[in-house]
């Protein structure tokens, strides 16, 4: 077993309270970093989705 230096251990452990209490404050990508998904925009697919039948597309 492999000793922690103090200061590391530290360091770890005052990351983890952090994170604890704070969470991920920025995700690690945002959706403007991200691929478009194929086909039609998922705001335009919800809405496909979710409208009503006496809306019907013919």
């Amino acid at each position: 077993m492999t000793s922690e230096s103090p200061e590391k251990k530290a360091e770890r452990d005052r990351r983890r309270r952090l994170a604890e209490i704070f969470g991920d404050v920025l995700p690690e990508t945002t959706s403007d970093d991200r691929p478009e998904p194929s086909g039609e925009s998922t705001r335009e697919s919800w809405y496909r989705e979710n409208r009503p039948p006496h809306h019907d597309a013919r």
